[in-house]
């Protein structure tokens, strides 16, 4: 096999070890779904948050591709992303674990000082601490501190160093105490597109996994939150936004989001009006 397949060796290894892999293309991020999948048309992995359809063989669905079934993993599709990939990347939910990603050295020196040693393994800036037992992931737990685990994609950066230890209960309260608040009870004055007639987008499974998506993409935006949240908005309107399907409560979703991860209703109403404004709405 080539040397251009490198990541692929890696990604074989892990999955004989039950560890959930995908390539990252370049920005260490996945690849885009495909035009089948664009937008969340087929309604998601069956592994996602909300049971989908889609058997595409492709990369796509970000995190809920990884598998480690070694026939899927050097198909011809996922050998062709193979081939543009610059590093492997594991679903750590699914392989019963979770990453507590340290971004700097105040991260660092709070986690040997609150956290029992596990195995770490070094980072571009940090350290991963890697611990056995999986649960929600959470961005922003506190300064410099990632929780990645269900529903999260890491880098795999080598096996580090140290044995693996249980999930301790200070990272578990960390990620019960991030869990969004901010349940707002109404939208502000922000106008909800009325469409007309019947269109796929009424199909629950589209609809809902459109919205959970975008709810997604604003929890997991480690930095330049402000232009996530106005083009996640962006995103959302042009596809559900001519055709009547949005409801105040969907909307009221992508807010609570948003505001859970620092924005205020005023930039969030600001943000909603620019995208209509955007799209010509």
């Amino acid at each position: 096999m080539s040397e251009t397949l490198y990541p692929l060796h890696t990604a074989l290894s892990l999955a004989a070890s039950g560890v959930p892999v995908l390539p990252l293309r370049r920005g260490k991020v996945p690849f885009a779904n495909c035009s089948s999948c664009a937008g969340n048309a087929c309604g998601g992995r069956p592994s996602m948050k909300t049971p989908g359809p889609c058997r595409c063989p492709g990369v796509c669905h970000a995190w809920a591709a990884g598998t480690t079934d070694p026939a899927v993993i050097v198909s011809p599709l996922w050998v062709a992303a193979w081939r543009r990939a610059v590093c492997v990347g594991y679903h750590p939910g699914g392989a019963g674990l979770t990453v507590v990603d340290l971004d700097d050295a105040d991260a660092i020196a709070w986690a040997r000082t609150a956290l029992p040693a596990t195995r770490t393994v070094p980072t571009t800036r940090g350290q991963h601490w890697i611990y056995r037992g999986a649960i929600a992931s959470r961005n922003a737990v506190r300064p410099g501190v990632d929780i990645k685990s269900s529903m999260s994609y890491a880098r795999y950066l080598g096996p580090g160093t140290g044995a693996t230890a249980d999930l301790p209960d200070a990272v578990r309260a960390l990620a019960a105490r991030s869990t969004p608040a901010v349940q707002p009870t109404h939208i502000g004055t922000v106008p909800v597109p009325v469409g007309g007639g019947e269109c796929r987008h009424r199909t629950p499974v589209f609809l809902e996994r459109g919205i959970a998506m975008a709810e997604q993409r604003i929890t997991e935006a480690r930095t330049q939150v402000h232009a996530t949240v106005y083009r996640t908005f962006l995103a959302v309107l042009s596809v559900h936004g001519r055709c009547g399907c949005l409801t105040e409560s969907h909307v009221g979703r992508l807010f609570t989001a948003a505001q859970a991860k620092g924005e205020s209703l005023r930039h969030c109403t600001d943000a909603w009006a620019n995208a209509r404004s955007a799209l010509g709405m």
